[in-house]
C-alpha cells in the first residue's frame, strides 16, 4: 500500500554536489538536495532548548523551583498537544505553510514568555504566575516540529523508486529500503545530538551571560532557520493528501470493499497506537533516568553533573543509531525492535549496581547502545503502518509520545527518588524498557496479522 504521495519531478535542476559523508550517508545529500542536512539539524535545536530554557529563566526570575518546574511542564504539555495538530495540518495543507506560520507564532510566543517572565509583578507564588504559564504553554503548542517533518520528507524521498511507473524491481525496492534506513539512522542521531547540545547550550549561555539569552537565541533561530527549512526544495516531495470523495457504485465487488473499509480503518488505528505507546515508554525511560541520575549524582558528587552523566548515554545512543544504516535488510523491523528492546531491558538492570560516578559512566555508555536503534526502529515502524496521507500526523504523534512520556517518567522517578532514593527511581527506567520489549513482541505479532487493503 502506498503510504505517501511523492512528487514526480526532481527537487532541483542543480546537480547535487559530491558529498564528503562516509559510506551510505553520502547518499543523503543526493536525495534531499544541498543544505538539507544542516538545516534539518539546527532548525530543530530551538525545541531542544525551549523546555530547559524556560525552566532556567522562570526559576531564576521567580526564585521558585515550583514555578520554574510548572512553566517547563506547561511547555512540555503544550508541545505534546500541539505537535499532532501541526502534523495533521501539514498532511492536509502541506509542510511549507504550516511551518512558516508556526515559526512566526512560536517566535511571538517565546517573546511573550520573555516579557511575561520579567514584566509580571510578584509571581513568586504559583497563583500569580498565570501569565507566565500561559505564555509557556503557547510556546510549546506552536513549536515547529522540524524532526517529524524531516522524517516525512525522507520517507517520501526514499519511496520514489516504489512509486507507480518506477523501474528497477527488487533492486530498486532494496535500495529504497537501505536509503530509508540510512536516513532514519541519521535522524535518530540528529535528535540525540540536539537534545544533548540544546540543554548544554542553555546552561552555558544562562550561566555566563544571562538567563534570558537562551530563549532569545531560540526565537532568533526559529524565525530564521525554520522558514529556510520550510521552503527547502525537499518539501516538494511531500504532496498534501487529497480530499476524500464520496465513492459511487462502479461494480458489484465494490460493496464488499466498502463494507471492509471500516474494519481496515479500525485495525490501522490500533496498529498505529502501538508505536505511539512505545514512544511514551521511551520518553518515560528518558525522564526517569534523568531524575534518577540527579538523585544518584547528589550522593557521590553534586546533582548538577547529572546532565553530563545523561549525555554519556546520549553519545553511545547516537553512535548506535547511525549503525542501523548498516544492519542487514533481512533483519526485519519487528525483529530489530524485539532484539534491541531485549538488550535495553537487560542492560537497564545494571543501573542498580554502580556505587560511584565512574562505574555509572560505564553502565550508561553500554546502556545507550540499544537505545538509539530502538528509537530508529519505532519511527520506521510508524512510517510503515501510517495510513495513507497521514504520515506527518503519525510522525508528530510519535514525537509527542516521547514528550509526554518524559514528563511522566520525571514525575514518577522524582517521587520515588524523594522518598526511597535513586535505586527506586531507576526501577521506573527498567519498567519502561520492559514495556518497550512487550510492545515490540506485540508489534511482531500484529504486523503478521495486518489485513490487506
Amino acid at each position: 500500500m502506498e503510504k505517501t504521495s511523492v512528487a514526480s519531478q526532481p527537487l532541483s535542476s542543480t546537480p547535487a554536489r559530491t558529498s564528503r559523508l562516509p559510506g551510505r550517508f553520502a547518499r543523503l545529500p543526493e536525495l534531499a538536495g544541498p543544505g538539507f542536512l544542516p538545516l534539518g539539524l539546527f532548525a530543530r535545536l530551538p525545541l531542544a532548548m525551549l523546555t530547559v530554557g524556560t525552566l532556567t529563566l522562570v526559576t531564576s526570575v521567580s526564585h521558585s523551583y515550583a514555578i520554574g518546574g510548572m512553566a517547563a511542564g506547561a511547555v512540555g504539555i503544550g508541545s505534546a498537544l500541539g505537535a499532532p495538530v501541526l502534523g495533521s495540518l501539514a498532511d492536509r495543507a502541506g509542510q511549507r505553510i504550516v511551518l512558516l506560520v508556526a515559526a512566526v507564532i512560536n517566535t511571538l510566543a517565546v517573546a511573550g514568555l520573555l516579557a511575561a517572565a520579567y514584566i509580571t509583578p510578584g509571581y513568586g507564588e504559583v497563583a500569580d504566575a498565570a501569565g507566565v504559564l500561559i505564555a509557556a504553554f503557547l510556546a510549546g503548542v506552536s513549536c515547529p516540529q522540524v524532526g517529524p517533518m524531516a522524517r516525512v520528507r525522507w520517507m517520501a524521498l526514499t519511496t520514489r523508486n516504489l512509486s507507480p511507473g518506477a523501474t528497477g524491481g527488487k533492486r530498486s525496492v532494496a535500495a529504497s529500503r537501505a536509503d530509508l534506513d540510512t536516513a532514519l539512522s541519521y535522524e535518530g542521531t540528529a535528535d540525540e545530538v540536539t537534545f544533548v547540545l540544546g540543554p548544554a547550550l542553555v546552561g552555558v549561555l544562562a550561566s555566563m551571560v544571562a538567563p534570558w539569552l537562551p530563549l532569545a537565541l531560540a526565537a532568533v533561530m526559529t524565525i530564521t532557520l525554520v522558514p529556510a527549512f520550510a521552503v527547502h526544495p525537499s518539501q516538494q516531495a511531500v504532496v498534501p493528501a487529497p480530499r476524500k470523495v464520496k465513492a459511487g457504485v462502479e461494480g458489484s465487488g465494490e460493496e464488499g470493499t466498502q463494507a471492509a473499509a471500516p474494519r481496515r480503518k479500525r485495525w490501522a488505528g490500533a496498529v498505529v497506537a502501538v508505536p505511539v505507546v512505545a514512544m511514551v515508554c521511551m520518553g518515560t525511560f528518558f525522564g526517569a533516568t534523568q531524575n534518577a541520575l540527579s538523585a544518584f549524582s547528589a550522593q557521590y558528587a553534586t546533582a548538577e553533573i547529572a546532565g553530563l552523566l545523561y549525555a554519556v548515554m546520549g553519545l553511545s545512543s547516537a553512535v548506535a543509531a547511525l549503525s542501523v544504516a548498516f544492519w542487514p535488510q533481512r533483519f526485519s523491523l519487528a525483529s530489530r525492535w524485539v532484539v534491541a528492546a531485549l538488550a535495553m531491558s537487560a542492560l537497564s538492570l545494571l543501573l542498580l549496581l554502580p556505587a560511584g560516578i565512574w562505574p555509572m559512566v560505564f553502565v550508561l555508555l553500554v546502556l545507550g547502545i540499544p537505545v538509539g536503534p530502538v528509537m530508529v526502529t519505532v519511527f520506521s515502524i510508524g512510517g510503515v503502518v501510517a495510513p495513507s496521507g497521514r504520515m506527518a500526523t503519525v510522525m508528530t504523534a510519535l514525537a509527542s509520545g516521547i514528550v509526554a512520556g518524559t514528563a511522566l517518567g520525571s514525575y514518577l522517578a522524582g517521587q520515588l527518588a524523594e522518598t526511597q532514593g535513586p535505586g527506586a527511581a531507576f526501577v521506573v527506567s527498567m519498567a519502561a524498557a520492559a514495556g518497550l520489549l512487550l510492545l515490540g513482541v506485540v508489534t511482531s505479532l500484529v504486523m503478521k496479522r495486518q489485513p490487506q487493503a
